[in-house]
């Protein structure tokens, strides 16, 4: 799973996130390439809804 993937498996709109945050996102797509999906999940368990609710991805 890359960490495109990841974040629309999470509703999270990748450029969005990357555009309006890079830094922010460059980090966090290391970090996910360094560790397994769950254990990135519980690291940021509660930046994830408020980037969610930044960044929500749009259905369609």
């Amino acid at each position: 799973m890359t960490f495109e993937e990841y974040l629309i498996n999470k509703k999270i709109d990748a450029k969005a996130f990357q555009q309006a945050e890079p830094e922010r996102y460059a980090e966090w797509a290391y970090i996910f390439g360094q560790t397994h999906p769950e254990s990135f999940t519980v690291q940021k368990k509660f930046l994830i809804n408020p980037t969610r609710r930044k960044y929500t991805l749009k259905e369609g």
